[in-house]
């Protein structure tokens, strides 16, 4: 068995491309024995917990209007080469994501992390939803067949936050400027939304390692 540690924010587009071209390898490899572990890590740790508005957000960021486009139109194209729609312009507002991080963590435990991911990044990315709202992430977690009503009695209380803020700082110790930063077997890592090519070599890799041992 061989694991990939992914540190990961669910409002970085690069982390949804990355994720789309690794599972595009992973599927055409389907002998593999990788398992995945997401690890947090907020692009905006000092983010106000109501969020901010996405454009204000944007242009502070990238240096004004132009910036804010040039760079997200590079994304949108990258985006929709590795098969994804996105529906930036229905992102009204960056949010917090702590309490997002902190349901991955949770899911986690049941085996869900993958899944809910893959939700978060939906939630945000392609229906404009507001992933530290409790009440949209709480929907997050019952379709990934995890106990929504549980989940939602988490989220009103502190649970795990300190974790949460623990691993995004462990993470920084360790080097990572930023995501996604992925880390193979616990041996090396591999940076940024790598093409589906780079990851299909490192998957046959793997698995031609593990068959030989």
């Amino acid at each position: 068995m061989t694991k990939i540690d992914i540190i990961s924010d669910p409002i970085c587009p690069w982390c949804y491309i990355g994720k789309t071209r690794l599972d595009r390898a992973l599927e055409a490899n389907p002998d593999h024995d990788i398992i995945i572990e997401w690890h947090p890590f907020q692009l905006n740790p000092d983010m106000p917990a109501e969020g901010m508005d996405r454009r204000e957000y944007l242009e502070t960021k990238f240096g004004g209007q132009d910036g804010a486009i040039k760079v997200y139109s590079q994304i949108d194209e990258t985006a929709r080469e590795a098969g994804l729609d996105l529906n930036l312009a229905g992102i009204k507002r960056t949010p917090n994501t702590i309490d997002a991080h902190r349901l991955i963590f949770w899911a986690g435990i049941e085996g869900k992390q993958n899944a809910v991911v893959d939700r978060l990044f939906k939630a945000y990315f392609r229906e404009g939803r507001d992933i530290s709202d409790a009440s949209v992430l709480t929907r997050i977690a019952t379709a990934a067949g995890m106990d929504g009503e549980a989940i939602r009695k988490l989220l009103d209380t502190d649970a795990d936050l300190k974790e949460m803020r623990a691993k995004d700082r462990h993470a920084r110790k360790r080097g990572v400027t930023g995501v996604p930063s992925f880390i193979v077997a616990n041996e090396y890592a591999v940076g940024g939304a790598q093409p589906t090519e780079v990851w299909d070599g490192v998957i046959k890799e793997i698995i031609a390692k593990n068959q030989v041992q």
